[in-house]
């Protein structure tokens, strides 16, 4: 390890003195940047992520000297891979830089890719808003670029993570979405019933058993399969015990479904709010009696 570190080292100092020293404009860029790849990839060996890190960044700069913008976002996301060992700002700002960069040379596919690792990484991070946020971006890129199944895939996260804000609208609307166009395609016509489910979870939440009662004759218009699932069953059942306020039938609806098909915690998370406000209703009630 020492041995790559040294290596490293005298490589990196050999391209700082081709930098600072004569030569044609853009052989002298190009020989750092030859030089800077072998020294990130011994600071790599070496495991000194932060070193590897900040050498990928010199040499995006040595390739933007020369125009070569796919080489300078490739080394941006180099230089990303490097910093997510040590640090997730240091890689979301690399991975920054090489989507504004495959966005500027057309290359819209590699830039969603990575927009959506931003959003992954803030996820990691647990940064809803700015997950959510890019999801969103990657989405819209997918499906510029017609990449369907990448462009559902980030519509659900943020979906997922709007319902989790409580920004129920916004996640009906997506998972409606995405049931609508699943419907259009026999792979995925399998998976409408969840996304039906998941709307009707959100409606749940809303509280407001005129909508909900609405949404469900919607589902059924749209899928007339919808109808015969378990997961319209459980949606029936739960705006039943929320319209005559009766938590043990609530929580036995619950447990029935969950038993046979387990919830998952997003789910269990958006029943329980929907629980806590039954029992407050109830709990008014006798209040006033």
């Amino acid at each position: 390890m020492a041995d790559q570190l040294a290596k490293a080292q005298e490589f990196e100092n050999k391209a700082e003195k081709k930098l600072n020293g004569w030569g044609l404009f853009g052989s002298k860029y190009e020989d750092a940047a030859d030089l800077f790849d072998k020294a990130a990839n011994c600071y790599k060996l070496a495991k000194a992520w932060d070193k590897a890190g900040s050498i990928y960044t010199k040499l995006a700069s040595c390739y933007l000297k020369v125009e070569s913008k796919h080489e300078a976002a490739q080394a941006s996301v180099d230089a990303a891979n490097a910093y997510k060992k040590t640090s997730i700002k240091e890689a979301i700002s690399c991975m920054e830089v090489a989507v504004n960069l495959f966005c500027d040379i057309g290359r819209l596919s590699m830039a969603a890719r990575y927009l959506k690792e931003i959003a992954e990484l803030y996820e990691s991070e647990q940064n809803i808003e700015m997950s959510m946020s890019y999801y969103e971006k990657a989405a819209d890129f997918f499906q510029n670029e017609e990449v369907t199944t990448s462009a559902n895939q980030c519509k659900q996260k943020v979906a997922q993570f709007a319902a989790q804000l409580e920004e129920y609208d916004k996640a009906i609307k997506i998972y409606e979405e995405i049931a609508r166009h699943s419907l259009k395609n026999n792979l995925l016509k399998y998976g409408v019933k969840g996304h039906l489910l998941n709307a009707g979870l959100c409606q749940l939440c809303k509280g407001d058993i005129v909508a909900i009662t609405k949404a469900l004759e919607e589902y059924q218009e749209l899928d007339p399969t919808f109808s015969g699932t378990r997961e319209y069953r459980l949606l029936a059942d739960i705006a039943s015990a929320i319209d005559e306020e009766d938590v043990a039938k609530f929580t036995d609806v619950v447990k029935e479904f969950d038993s046979m098909t387990p919830l998952d915690p997003w789910k269990t998370t958006l029943l329980l709010r929907v629980k806590e406000k039954l029992k407050a209703k109830e709990l008014e009630e006798d209040d006033l009696t």
